[in-house]
């Protein structure tokens, strides 16, 4: 059997995709810093809880896991914001303050099961306290860790906005 022959004109009516004359178009450009802050806050602030949660549930701190605290809040700035130089910078003191706040939030859910109340409870009505117990428990390794995840931050924020 023979092949149909097409009809002269558009050989393209019945459907077929026409392709691109210099290729595939390029990506759209990512440039927005207002998104690419809020991305990183959202994200610092469910790093932050996730963190907190793991830490109190243990009843240890991980400080290996500031690291990827840090990596999670750059990755969403620079994957939502793009290549502004102020995003990796806005990653890295997100990330200091979302493992901070992690750390707070382990405390809090440590505390809370030794007196048997509600770590909602310890978080918001003695949150000055939390921080006081934070202050005393510090080492050189806490600020080492903080130091790292502001660091996975930058280079996160680097490598997501390429």
């Amino acid at each position: 059997m023979s092949q149909p022959v097409p009809p002269p004109g558009n050989p393209f009516a019945d459907g077929a995709v026409q392709p691109e004359p210099f290729g595939a178009p390029p990506a759209p450009v990512r440039d927005n810093i207002g998104l690419g802050l809020v991305a990183a806050l959202v994200a610092a602030l469910v790093a932050a809880g996730v963190y907190g949660g793991i830490a109190g549930a243990i009843e240890r701190e991980i400080g290996w896991a500031a690291i990827g605290v840090g990596f999670l809040v750059g990755f969403a700035a620079g994957k939502v914001g793009g290549p502004s130089p102020v995003l990796p910078v806005a990653g890295a003191v997100l990330s200091l303050g979302a493992v901070y706040l992690g750390q707070l939030i382990g405390i809090a859910m440590i505390v809370a099961k030794e007196l048997n109340v509600s770590a909602t409870d310890v978080f918001f009505n003695n949150f000055g306290l939390l921080g006081d117990a934070w202050s005393e428990s510090k080492d050189l390794m806490t600020f080492v860790f903080l130091a790292f995840a502001a660091f996975a931050a930058f280079a996160g924020a680097k490598k997501a906005a390429e």
